[in-house]
């Protein structure tokens, strides 16, 4: 558990890090990434066992029984797994796709989504 833990707040770093340095796309991917890491993190704790390879948030979500509010904050930013990496999953490629608006909103939820997982654990 600690290593996803510890891994899920570097990220939330680096997803800080990369918004104060202009690479929005950079940003919402360890945003993303956070969160993921974070609700895996919990699910080790409930369960005393490997979390899932998934990268569905929502899905994350229902594991670990979050409240619908986390579950909300969950849904729009688990849609930016694949656009924030691959050119053609948007209508632009990532780095043109991401403005700094968007990715702030992203961070914003993953922050609360580790927010609340830290509370749970």
């Amino acid at each position: 558990m600690q290593d996803w833990w510890r891994q899920a707040e570097a990220d939330l770093d680096t997803a800080i890090f990369n918004l104060n340095g202009k690479k929005y796309y950079a940003s919402v991917i360890f945003a993303q990434q956070a969160a993921e890491k974070a609700l895996k993190a919990l699910f080790f704790v409930n369960k005393a066992a490997t979390p899932p390879k998934i990268h569905d948030l929502v899905e994350l979500c229902n594991l670990v029984n979050a409240p619908d509010e986390i579950k909300k904050e969950a849904a729009d930013l688990s849609q930016t797994y694949l656009m924030s990496r691959y050119p053609g999953a948007a209508s632009e490629i990532p780095v043109k796709f991401y403005t700094k608006e968007k990715a702030a909103r992203f961070l914003h939820e993953a922050e609360v989504i580790v927010a609340w997982v830290k509370k749970q654990i």
